[in-house]
């Protein structure tokens, strides 16, 4: 065997090797909960294992990996490398992926997806092969937030009694007024001073009467705040027994009445 084949034999067995050292797990939710698939090797159609277009986040353990929204490599791929990726909707691959392949190492790729998390960045994920089981939950407690404060702009109506001074029109009606009830007083000169009298008391209580009643009325926009309660929850305070020993964890959901734990540890994996 001469020398030029020996060392492609030798390429293939290191990049075969390497490839067989890489591992890729995709999750069902997005911060790695739910539902999960390890490979580590190609899988060129995800509908064999149950998992095609279902992953929403990614762990790359070891090696790199090119993921395809299609099967057999085709459509749309990008390549992952070792880290996690908390969420595959930023990268436009979310429930899309169809097929998976360890690639060779590379300084740089053309279709690479952005840089991930480093790991490890999940405390609640299930790790492959993982031995699970489900407990019932004892107690979940709701934690709201602090109150807020709820503010709007509203119209109100404002009555105001109009502006003092001579009211022209009441001065007219009250000397017309008091003019011809003193008319009827007396005779003579007498009712000539009558008249005059009458004219002129009839013109000072049509003034003061027409200012006293008259009022202004307008609208005007008021402010007003007050504080209220935030009915959502920011978290659930979820209180569970395994072994005999109570363990507590906050989720971002409300759970069920049980929760899947580690068999070992009695850590809660979501």
């Amino acid at each position: 065997m001469n020398k030029p084949l020996n060392i492609a034999m030798a390429i293939a067995t290191l990049t075969l090797a390497s490839q067989a050292m890489a591992q890729i797990t995709f999750y069902e939710n997005d911060g790695w909960r739910g539902r999960t698939f390890t490979a580590n090797q190609q899988v060129r159609d995800f509908t064999r294992n149950g998992f095609n277009d279902r992953a929403s986040s990614v762990v790359v353990d070891r090696g790199q990996w090119e993921v395809c929204d299609d099967a057999n490599f085709r459509g749309n791929c990008m390549v992952l490398r070792r880290g996690s990726y908390e969420s595959l909707r930023g990268m436009g691959m979310n429930d899309r992926i169809s097929s998976v392949r360890p690639v060779g190492k590379r300084a740089s790729y053309a279709n690479e997806a952005p840089a991930p998390l480093p790991q490890p960045t999940y405390e609640y994920r299930r790790r492959p092969s993982e031995r699970l089981v489900e407990v019932p939950v004892t107690s979940v407690r709701a934690v709201v937030g602090t109150p807020e404060q709820r503010c709007w702009v509203e119209s109100q109506q404002v009555a105001e009694p109009a502006r003092s001074g001579t009211n022209v029109g009441g001065v007219i009606a009250g000397a017309l007024i008091g003019g011809i009830l003193g008319h009827q007083v007396g005779g003579g000169t007498g009712r000539d001073v009558a008249t005059a009298g009458g004219a002129v008391a009839g013109a000072a209580i049509g003034n003061n009467m027409a200012n006293n009643s008259g009022q202004q009325s307008y609208a005007r926009d008021v402010r007003r705040c007050e504080n209220v309660s935030n009915p959502k929850p920011e978290y659930w305070d979820v209180t569970y027994n395994y072994r005999g020993q109570e363990h507590r964890v906050q989720m971002s959901t409300p759970p069920g009445q049980s929760i899947a734990v580690n068999s070992n540890t009695g850590e809660p994996r979501m």
